[in-house]
């Protein structure tokens, strides 16, 4: 069956992001070294726990602080955390394309609120889904099962309905396991024509 929809991730395939620019930024403030902030912020427990919706922002900011030694306030972690972000056009170019062909497109992505939030304010594209499933609302984190089954719940579909873009293998695994079309993103030339086989008035 062909799908009906795009599922797409949001870090590294619609947006690039890089916390070793807010780890030098936090390191001015912090009794450790970039690495060790890098360590503190980046795919670890503590994000994590914040991007699973455990810790709220004032929680996730006291943690860092503790485990860093930041001294700046919470408008200036805040800056710091989130000014990570870089478009990549051409996916943001694809994902406009599918919506101006009228092809229902939906953001499924590990993050936290208060990133979400930044981007919402500063990335023009991300209003036009029809729908978001965020880690941080839901209280569990791909690659688990449970937050794939809310994707279907809220598409209204499933299986090979669903075409799945991730730059995650594991992330990728469970879509596949579930009967999705899934693609591994890694750069969007590889990508756009893996898409455009399924939807043959893309390009």
């Amino acid at each position: 069956m062909k799908p009906t929809a795009v599922v797409f991730d949001l870090g590294k395939v619609l947006l690039h992001f890089d916390y070793g620019i807010a780890a030098e930024k936090f390191q001015k403030r912090c009794r450790l070294s970039t690495g060790d902030i890098r360590a503190v912020i980046d795919q670890s427990p503590l994000l994590h726990g914040f991007e699973t919706g455990r810790l709220s922002t004032a929680e996730f900011f006291s943690e860092l602080c503790r485990n860093t030694g930041f001294t700046g306030d919470v408008a200036e972690f805040t800056d710091i955390f989130c000014n990570v972000f870089t478009p990549i056009d051409a996916m943001i170019e694809l994902h406009a394309e599918l919506r101006r062909l009228g092809v229902p497109t939906f953001i499924f992505s590990n993050t936290n609120f208060l990133q979400a939030d930044h981007i919402r304010r500063n990335y023009p594209f991300f209003a036009n889904f029809d729908g978001y499933v965020l880690s941080c609302e839901h209280g569990v984190m791909k690659p688990d099962a449970r937050l794939y089954e809310v994707v279907e719940q809220m598409t209204g579909r499933r299986g090979s309905e669903l075409l799945y873009i991730d730059d995650r293998p594991e992330n990728v695994a469970t879509g596949t396991e579930r009967g999705w079309h899934s693609v591994l993103h890694s750069d969007p030339s590889e990508t756009i024509p893996l898409v455009e086989r399924h939807f043959s008035n893309v390009g």
